[in-house]
């Protein structure tokens, strides 16, 4: 996928009318003979259309697709795709009439016989009309050398004309139609998950510009728009509020049921609930650019990726097509040449074999679940980047915690300042917190936060060569006075004496009531103790014991706190191994020899400092995804609520995935072989074969549909 989005000159369309995963990949390869085009990419799942190079006509894609009759539309033009019911589908109307015609030629087979012209008339209509476009499909196929499924319906439907066999010829019309109307069915369910995103956000908002307040369409709206949201509205696009309070259920975007109260200066999305106050809201992303478009577009890109399931099964189909056309042919003429049989039964039965070796059971066997779990887990607030990722959480084995952010609230509060010269905690945490308003660490946040509830005026002095200190803290110069605050470890290795036996046990009592201690202090001395502790998570407990209980073998706490400090905090989750005192390179390099073990390892952190551990486990899984570019575009799986009990949610989902695609894969084989053994003693009629792989096709498709109904409980 990386490679194809380099290509110059990409446009994407969205196709309506794929029935089956081979149409779409013969349509594929339609379009890349348009002359100008140098690529194109088709995700089935997503029933998109990737065209790179000159961008080619509407019309010559939909020629391109003709044998399928695919309506083709810019990816922009999304409002098009329509819905329609299974029963309303003028597709079906064929089929209804190739039904009623064979019907009518039973009847008439009753009284003028089977081989009546009438009823052989009538069954030669019924073929006709259910299977044009079978035919259409097929026969190009078959002249161009193209073997699909289409190919191996044509040749046995026309051989079982050859043969007399009219009515089994006409049966096998219907019930391959019924079973390709069935897939186009479930495959239109399971992007229904996706489809329901696309429809959350209004099309059209209500927006202020200068004293004139306007009704216009999202396409229209401009960042820096004022958009007004009234109680019980629905927000049409990102932004930030201006004015006014409000509580907003963000359940469309992170999963959660509970709405969250929103005030001036707070981060928004569209397609969120307004529920009782009215809300000015300051647009801050293009239509193009919201959190739902985003998640919309990665989910869709998800969906096209394919498992290594998928993969073999995907190999496998285009061996076994051919070798099943060839088998066939040869089990037709070979008894009756060399072994004295009879040309009608054995022609019948390598035309039973042609029908029964469709496999359109195990190609869709895995792309259905694919869908259709990952469009859930869209719904439930997790975002899954890919099949690959879906596979790779239900295998896993071992769970990686960063601790602040993820295990914690990452909103750390000061609980103690202690001061090792009298009556200087105020001055100490003016200038402490003078120097690390420059920083971007989450203690940062909690020093600030202090010297505001104090009213310390932290913006009256400069601050002169600032410099991070990675893994250990801050320096810079304030008044002339080069200041350093970091770990007890940062100033053991700076002071000549290191610190005090006072000091050490000062550190060491903070430590183990879970706090974290900061030292501020010079080159010579240290000045004062600041405490900070990170509220855990009242959530974190209870999600590792049910990580435990659902057989991951370890987890682990990968922190760069003190090990006192970590200690006191894994001990009261339960956490089986905690890392402490680590320097971001070093949550790498545990992630790489815990991977080295065999273990299958997620790593979970904020998607930002944790980055490098986060690309390297089999997993990385960012939490609070929403709003946050950064995270949607580098974790494979982003919990968009922030919320760590999608956690479990997820792995179970992921399992379960894997169960039905291995179900799926292991019935359709299973079924295909009892079927080729029945040909055998000549037991295996044509339209038992085709009822084998259309009961085949349907139990797969209802079994991984079964995964839209998955619930976070």
């Amino acid at each position: 996928m990386a490679q194809s989005t380099q290509l110059p000159d990409k446009k994407v369309y969205r196709v309506q009318g794929f029935s089956c995963a081979n149409c779409a990949g013969k349509f594929e390869k339609n379009v890349k003979q348009i002359p100008g085009v140098s690529d194109a990419q088709v995700n089935f799942g997503a029933s998109k259309l990737a065209v790179y190079g000159t961008e080619p006509s509407i019309e010559a894609l939909e020629k391109a697709g003709a044998f399928e009759n695919l309506k083709v539309f810019p990816e922009n033009q999304k409002d098009r795709l329509k819905h329609i019911p299974f029963w309303k589908s003028t597709e079906n109307i064929p089929l209804l009439l190739s039904l009623i015609l064979l019907s009518i030629a039973w009847v008439a087979s009753q009284s003028v016989g089977e081989e009546g012209l009438p009823t052989i008339l009538l069954y030669a209509a019924s073929i006709l009309i259910g299977g044009y476009r079978l035919f259409n499909k097929g026969i190009k196929g078959l002249f161009s050398l193209q073997f699909d499924m289409g190919t191996l319906m044509i040749i046995a439907i026309i051989g079982a004309a050859a043969i007399g066999e009219w009515g089994e010829g006409a049966t096998v019309v219907i019930l391959f139609a019924i079973s390709e109307a069935l897939e186009r069915y479930s495959m239109d369910q399971a992007r229904q998950s996706i489809h329901s995103l696309m429809n959350i956000a209004p099309k059209q908002a209500l927006i202020r510009r200068g004293n004139k307040e306007l009704t216009i369409s999202v396409d229209d709206i401009q960042i820096g728009d004022i958009m007004i949201v009234k109680p019980g509205q629905k927000l049409a696009m990102d932004g930030t509020v201006v004015k006014g309070a409000s509580s907003v259920n963000q359940a469309a975007i992170t999963g959660e049921s509970i709405p969250v109260h929103k005030t001036v200066d707070d981060e928004v999305f569209a397609g969120t609930l307004n529920d009782e106050g009215l809300l000015e809201v300051k647009v801050t992303k293009r239509v193009e650019d919201t959190t739902i478009a985003k998640i919309i577009h990665l989910v869709e890109e998800a969906q096209a990726e394919r498992v290594p399931s998928q993969a073999f099964v995907d190999r496998f189909a285009k061996i076994y097509t051919p070798a099943i056309l060839i088998i066939g042919i040869l089990l037709a003429i070979v008894p009756p040449l060399f072994f004295e049989g009879t040309w009608n039964d054995w022609i019948y039965r390598g035309l039973a074999l042609l029908v029964v070796g469709c496999p359109c059971a195990l190609v869709i066997s895995t792309p259905v679940s694919i869908v259709t779990a990952i469009g859930n887990a869209a719904r439930n607030g997790v975002l899954i980047k890919g099949g690959i990722h879906l596979e790779e959480t239900g295998a896993l084995s071992a769970i990686a915690f960063d601790k602040t952010g993820t295990l914690s609230k990452g909103v750390p509060k000061v609980t103690d300042i202690l001061s090792f010269v009298k009556e200087k905690e105020d001055e100490y945490l003016t200038i402490a917190s003078i120097i690390e308003k420059n920083s971007q660490h989450p203690l940062a946040s909690a020093l600030i936060r202090k010297a505001e509830e104090k009213e310390l005026d932290i913006q009256r002095l400069p601050v002169e060569e600032f410099h991070s200190l990675t893994g250990k803290g801050v320096q810079a110069k304030v008044q002339g006075t080069l200041y350093y605050i970091g770990s007890p470890i940062l100033f053991h290795e700076l002071l000549p004496n290191g610190l005090s036996e006072k000091q050490l046990d000062q550190i060491e009592l903070l430590q183990k009531q879970g706090k974290t201690v900061m030292i501020l202090g010079t080159e010579i001395e240290a000045l004062a103790l600041i405490a900070v502790a990170d509220e855990v998570r009242e959530s974190s407990k209870d999600v590792i014991e049910r990580l435990h209980q659902l057989g991951i073998k370890k987890t682990v706490m990968l922190t760069g706190d003190n090990q006192s400090t970590a200690d006191a905090i894994g001990k009261r989750l339960g956490i089986g191994e905690i890392q402490a005192e680590l320097l971001p390179e070093e949550k790498l390099a545990f992630i790489k020899q815990f991977r080295s073990r065999g273990f299958n390892v997620a790593m979970i952190g904020d998607g930002v400092n944790d980055a490098p551990a986060l690309a390297s486990a089999n997993v990385g899984i960012a939490m609070g995804g929403a709003g946050i570019d950064s995270t949607l575009e580098t974790a494979d799986i982003a919990l968009m609520g922030d919320d760590l009990q999608k956690l479990p949610f997820t792995i179970k989902l992921s399992r379960k995935t894997l169960r039905i695609i291995k179900q799926n894969i292991t019935f359709s084989l299973v079924i295909k072989a009892i079927a080729l053994l029945l040909i055998i003693p000549g037991w295996l009629t044509l339209w038992m074969a085709i009822l084998a792989d259309m009961g085949a096709t349907l139990i797969v498709t209802l079994n991984g549909l079964r995964l839209m109904n998955a619930k976070d409980e």
